[in-house]
């Protein structure tokens, strides 16, 4: 069982690392759509396909994030529906 809490633990530490260090226009983009959410922005739409186009050119074009990590970020916050 400490081998699994273990593995929890490291899992989720990689996973906090993911939301930081970023391309400066995905964490542009991120912390916009993170503030339309705690303020609830009439705009969550359009935030929302800034993050998606963001994500996608940080993981393919520029290949600064990996598949995973991308994969992340659209989870947590695009198919998701986080609640920051």
């Amino acid at each position: 069982m400490e081998i699994l809490n273990e593995a929890e633990a490291r899992q989720a530490a990689r996973e906090r690392s993911y939301e930081y260090n970023l391309p400066e226009y995905l964490q542009h983009d991120l912390d916009a759509y993170k503030d339309g959410i705690k303020n609830g922005s009439k705009l969550m739409d359009c935030l929302w396909g800034e993050l998606y186009g963001s994500i996608n050119i940080a993981e393919i074009s520029d290949q600064t994030i990996t598949p995973e990590h991308a994969d992340y970020l659209r989870q947590k916050y695009l198919w998701g529906g986080a609640q920051t």
